[in-house]
């Protein structure tokens, strides 16, 4: 049984000019529909109809027939019936003929295989592409509106409601005329979601080439109690930015799922380095992120080893295999002389509630202070500031909030610190700007939330909490801060929280003037950027 494929692919397009020959993820667009029918197991015959002199081109260059079509069937009011009939009119021994329009890029040859089946199994005449779109709609013109539905429901229990798509339209050779392609014989092939996408816009351009992309992620990340858990939650905030589901690794040996909070990323569990390289060689990622502070050169280079496709893109990597990486993202730090690292406050990736917070209004006395010290707090500044704190008569006109991060060991002891009533010890916050801005002044540690008090404005008391912390530069006295260094001895720690519960308004908001003077807030779209122009 015979099946020719005719493709029409004419010169103009008003919406879109040049559409057939846009490039598509580095391929013209007509070129999709082409390499399925030539890569049919089912199709005979390939013939490209067409006024275009690019068009023929690729077609010939693909290994497709042409057929040079007459102007006088290339006008906007031409539907695609004659233009088929004047292809099919003079071949003899068809059987069967599939319509397939460039504008479905996403088709892939089994469905147009398993469409070309169903077409000869059930003998149809004519066989339509379809997509399934379930919809409240509506008929009529002004003043006269009709609904098409019997009752209001959600889309899932509503009825089917088939849209042609231009990816295929099967047709027994003997109903094709100058004005018709469908016979009496009549069904309709719905298409996966997936490849349901019919070209004819340039929104619907920019969809195809992402999709075409297939942007593959991984993402390799660990936390804990000694090196935080900033990293995972910025894993999990790049992970968003994606157009597709990344996988997430980490290693059982360094890092408690629990630290994930919930989430519906795909999250893989890997025993060391050696599984992690294992699983990864399998799939065919073209980024992946390592989010593991210092790397080696040798995991760089095993790495590059298992993912050869792969961007590699590093955050907070200061070791030597940086110089192995495609890019890397140091927001922590000062500026780096290698031409891949990113350096400084601009790189920063603010969790997206902080985005829809204004910074404080600075009152005229200090009231209520926040206090948290990462997810891990390895220093137990958390325990120091508490019993600092509570009890001494001096700290009763003020209120103290106190946040426990998901990594901190001893949070049931912390917890009863809740018996004091000028003190609320708070576990693994869902809104954590939310408790910061209720606050006048903060103490926290060098690291993320530093960048998250700033972006609120909040003056800001700071301590590291290693060796590691102590290089990061921008939680520091120049830029707003009063950074009292690593481990200081208890007076240090209580003498500074006191000078900030009496700091007059005009210093308070001085500090917040130089907290806001950094642009926090679009690094997210910085560091995508960059990653995508990879």
């Amino acid at each position: 049984m015979s099946v020719v494929a005719v493709i029409p692919a004419r010169a103009a397009s008003k919406r879109v000019p040049n559409k057939n020959i846009r490039l598509v993820a580095d391929r013209p667009l007509v070129y999709y529909s082409i390499r399925n029918a030539l890569d049919s197991e089912l199709v005979d015959r390939v013939i490209v109809t067409t006024n275009s002199s690019e068009v023929r081109i690729i077609a010939q260059q693909l290994g497709a027939e042409v057929h040079w079509r007459d102007e006088a069937l290339c006008g906007d009011d031409i539907s695609l019936d004659p233009v088929v009939y004047d292809v099919v009119k003079e071949l003899e021994g068809v059987d069967y003929v599939v319509t397939m329009q460039p504008t479905a890029p996403l088709l892939t040859v089994a469905t147009l295989d398993d469409a070309i089946r169903r077409a000869r199994e059930d003998n149809l005449d004519t066989l339509i592409s379809v997509t399934n779109v379930p919809r409240l709609s509506w008929k009529g013109g002004r003043g006269s509106r009709i609904p098409e539905y019997e009752k209001r429901e959600n889309s899932q229990h509503l009825p089917p409601r088939y849209i042609e798509v231009g990816a295929f339209m099967i047709s027994k050779e003997t109903v094709i005329s100058e004005t018709s392609r469908i016979g009496e014989r009549v069904d309709v092939y719905e298409l996966p979601e997936s490849e349901s996408l019919d070209v004819s816009n340039f929104n619907d351009l920019y969809i195809a080439s992402r999709r075409l992309e297939h942007e593959r992620v991984a993402i390799y990340v660990n936390g804990n109690n000694k090196r935080g858990i900033g990293h995972i939650y910025r894993a999990l905030e790049i992970a968003d930015e994606f157009y597709s589901k990344p996988d997430i690794y980490y290693d059982t040996n360094q890092t408690d799922p629990k630290v994930f909070g919930k989430t519906s990323h795909r999250l893989i569990p890997v025993d060391g380095i050696a599984d992690l390289f294992e699983r990864c060689r399998k799939k065919r990622y073209t980024i992946f992120i390592n989010d593991i502070l210092t790397t080696s050169i040798d995991y760089m280079i095993g790495l590059r080893s298992v993912v050869p496709e792969a961007k590699i893109v590093n955050f907070e990597d200061d070791g030597e295999g940086q110089i192995k990486a495609d890019l890397v993202f140091n927001a922590l730090y000062a500026d780096d002389e290698l031409p891949q690292v990113k350096a400084g406050e601009r790189y920063y990736i603010s969790s997206k509630p902080f985005l829809f917070y204004s910074p404080i209004k600075i009152k005229k006395s200090v009231k209520k202070v926040f206090l948290s010290f990462g997810g891990a707090d390895p220093q137990n500044y958390s325990d120091r500031l508490l019993n600092i704190v509570a009890g001494n008569k001096k700290y009763d006109q003020f209120q103290f909030v106190c946040v426990l991060g998901r990594a901190k060991l001893n949070v049931d002891d912390l917890l009863k610190y809740n018996a004091y009533d000028n003190i609320e010890v708070l576990y693994d916050v869902s809104n954590m700007p939310e408790i910061m801005s209720s606050c006048d002044v903060a103490m926290t540690s060098r690291g993320r939330t530093g960048y998250e008090l700033a972006i609120l404005g909040i003056p800001s008391i700071s301590m590291a909490q290693n060796r590691r912390e102590e290089k990061h530069g921008f939680v520091c006295n120049e830029n707003g801060f009063t950074y009292i260094g690593l481990n200081p001895p208890d007076e240090i720690i209580e003498s500074n929280l006191d000078m900030y519960l009496n700091l007059s308004q005009a210093a308070r908001q001085r500090f917040q003037d130089m907290l806001l003077s950094h642009d926090l807030r679009h690094g997210r779209k910085r560091v995508m950027n960059l990653i995508r122009s990879l």
